[in-house]
């Protein structure tokens, strides 16, 4: 199953930014494109999620220098269009794989691609890698840690359900029952056309 593949990814990606644990650490993709496109496009993907997941701890500190906040920001904008474009990337490797099925006359589209499936997924792979540290914390009270593994079991049913469904709608997509359609990228706020922020500092 290709979720399998996604979440045993994931959890490498996300133990392995661990091992130094630092936004500012380089990245190496285990994964050769010309070898294992969708492997390189899943690393890729979860690095970016778990780099930017800790953007947003940073950035919640309220002492926080008011200019390495804004610079800060500056990088969750940069973090959020190359995620959105990890997933247009993970989207254009399905519509190849699948691009030769015959669609049946009575398929239906789903509500969300299966990219933005697999977005979620890796945010599903962080939340439950923090949530079970938050359930193991040694510092931590009895009851934080009952609280927390409550929320993990729950986590961890989430994942299971979530890959089902995105097995699933890739095992509809191939046997023509669904069918795939992608919207392309409308935000405006990085366009110095259709923002007018920027469109009127180019003036």
């Amino acid at each position: 199953m290709f979720t399998e593949k996604a979440n045993a990814i994931f959890q490498d990606v996300i133990k392995q930014y661990h091992v130094i644990n630092t936004v500012d650490q380089p990245f190496e993709n285990k994964f050769d494109k010309n070898e294992d496109l969708l492997g390189h496009l899943l690393y890729r993907k979860c690095w970016i999620d778990t780099v930017q997941w800790h953007y947003e701890d940073i950035i919640r500190d309220p002492q926080i220098d008011p200019v390495a906040a804004l610079t800060l920001k500056r990088k969750i904008d940069a973090s959020n269009q190359d995620r959105t474009d990890m997933v247009e990337y993970i989207d254009s490797y399905f519509l190849e794989k699948y691009k030769d099925v015959t669609v049946k006359d009575n398929a239906t589209i789903n509500t969300e691609s299966p990219a933005w499936g697999v977005d979620r997924l890796s945010i599903l792979a962080l939340k439950v890698y923090h949530m079970h540290e938050e359930a193991t914390r040694a510092d931590a009270s009895q009851d934080h840690h009952d609280t927390c593994q409550a929320k993990l079991d729950i986590l961890l049913e989430q994942r299971v359900d979530l890959s089902t469904a995105i097995d699933t709608l890739l095992s509809d997509i191939a046997h023509g029952d669904k069918y795939m359609k992608v919207y392309k990228q409308m935000k405006m706020y990085n366009d110095d056309e259709l923002n007018p922020v920027l469109r009127n500092i180019k003036k």
